[in-house]
């Protein structure tokens, strides 16, 4: 009985084995050659990557720490940073998220990482920090001595920020084949917690305040459907002595923030 292989011989002419061969060996090669793509998609699912942004001094960093079960270096609160930092939170169900921090307003750096975030690399979601006016002042580059600025200032400026980046996101919505999330965290709840139900509402949709209005327009310059909004409190402080959020409640609201970016995500 003739060997399998000779009757494939026998069967095939010459010029159709080779052409046989050709297409198998094309597809195995096609096949390796999709595999880091197929891989890179995979990997972005596990772990999308997430743009932190906001104005200088609302604690972008610190609470991307909090988020990623990093410990602040001391006085990482106080001097902000230049460069885009970078973080990555992992679970034990292999799924996560990397933060990129984009640096606040006084950065020379900052035109170009809101490019790389926002055009270049279109990240899948964005929290956007802001702190009820209570962001640290930044000194002015040269000065000396403590840096002051009034609450009615900060709020201001914040707004300003917010228009510049709510541009981008608006930007990059329109571009994308699926909608993108974001997450208005209002940080330092320390400091009000008294009144957060009030803040909580100036900073969300359709509430008719500044900063509600700039989010009602980047939704229909994004549209709607392409764009989701949460209003989320956290606090990066809490359990000091002093402090009107008890350490317990600080890490809870951290949670309630990381279970919402799995939601968002896909991964629960």
């Amino acid at each position: 009985m003739p060997h399998p292989a000779a009757r494939l011989r026998t069967i095939l002419p010459g010029p159709s084995r080779a052409a046989v061969g050709a297409t198998i060996a094309g597809g195995v090669l096609t096949g390796l050659a999709s595999a880091p793509e197929r891989v890179g998609r995979l990997f972005r699912r596990r772990f999308p990557t997430v743009a932190v942004t906001g104005m200088t001094g609302v604690g972008k960093t610190q609470l991307a720490d909090r988020l990623a079960r990093r410990t602040s270096g001391t006085g990482a609160g106080e001097v902000g940073s230049a460069v885009m930092e970078r973080r990555t939170r992992r679970s034990a169900r292999l799924h996560g998220f990397r933060f990129l921090v984009v640096p606040g307003d006084n950065a020379a750096t900052r035109l170009g990482a809101l490019d790389e975030v926002f055009h270049d690399e279109p990240v899948d979601g964005v929290i956007h920090v802001v702190a009820n006016g209570y962001a640290t002042p930044r000194r002015t580059a040269g000065t000396t001595g403590s840096a002051t600025a009034s609450r009615e200032e900060q709020l201001a400026a914040e707004l300003e920020d917010w228009t510049i980046t709510a541009h981008r996101i608006a930007s990059m919505a329109v571009r994308r084949g699926k909608p993108v999330w974001l997450v208005i965290a209002v940080t330092k709840v320390d400091l009000y917690a008294d009144d957060l139900d009030r803040v909580l509402d100036y900073y969300s949709p359709g509430s008719g305040s500044p900063f509600g209005d700039k989010i009602d327009e980047l939704r229909a310059l994004a549209g709607g459907a392409r764009l989701s909004v949460d209003v989320l409190p956290v606090s990066s402080q809490g359990g000091e002595r002093s402090s009107a959020v008890s350490a317990k409640r600080a890490s809870a609201m951290v949670d309630a923030l990381a279970t919402r970016l799995a939601q968002l995500s896909g991964h629960v």
